[in-house]
């Protein structure tokens, strides 16, 4: 609302239903068209001070995401994008998924976790691009 994103109403009329099916504000307000997907993951990265990304067009370091199990990439949903000698960058859909944001932290292996936020879209595709990869590589050594 400080945003100037959605009205008071629309706020106030989502709010009501997310008390009757417990889902996220932000996936309500997504799925009546009150508010772009853009905006809401930009909102949300401010919310959370992490950045927000786009994965649409990124390069993705396929050794790196070896280092790290297919459970954290395909369960929990957290894409490691990025990695220098003390922190690795994990992309992540949801910054309130403590269990996530824990096991990414174990597979870190004492680097220092850098989270980014983003859309559900992107994550899918790069988990589809990955489950490729994974098979491909599995094809070549055989």
């Amino acid at each position: 609302m400080a945003k100037g994103l959605i009205t008071g109403g629309q706020l106030k009329a989502s709010l009501d239903e997310q008390r009757k099916t417990d889902e996220f504000l932000g996936k309500i307000l997504l799925r009546k068209n009150q508010i772009k997907e853009k905006d809401l993951l930009e909102a949300l990265a401010e919310q959370f001070n992490i950045p927000y990304a786009s994965l649409k067009y990124k390069y993705m370091d396929w050794q790196l995401a070896k280092r790290f199990s297919p459970a954290l990439i395909l369960d929990y949903k957290c894409f490691p994008i990025a990695k220098d000698e003390r922190s690795v960058t994990i992309a992540i859909t949801n910054p309130l998924d403590v269990w996530a944001i824990k096991r990414a932290e174990e597979e870190a292996r004492g680097l220092k976790l850098k989270l980014v936020l983003v859309s559900e879209g992107d994550m899918q595709e790069v988990i589809q691009r990955y489950q490729q990869y994974i098979r491909s590589t599995t094809l070549e050594t055989l």
